[in-house]
């Protein structure tokens, strides 16, 4: 993956969590104790795992 500005990273994880939270299934194994979907989110984008794309023109 490219790398991301502030403003896409923030989307994407954003987006991401939204997913997380409406019942989307998780990507990555989750630690115990992590619930919040934001740090889901935040540890699919660090292992490349978040099957959402930027396009860029």
């Amino acid at each position: 993956m490219e790398e991301l500005n502030k403003y896409e990273r923030a989307r994407i994880i954003g987006a991401r969590a939204l997913q997380i939270s409406l019942g989307a299934p998780v990507l990555v194994s989750v630690p115990k104790g992590v619930f919040d979907p934001i740090e889901i989110a935040k540890l699919e984008l660090v292992k490349d795992a978040i099957p959402i794309s930027i396009k860029r023109d």
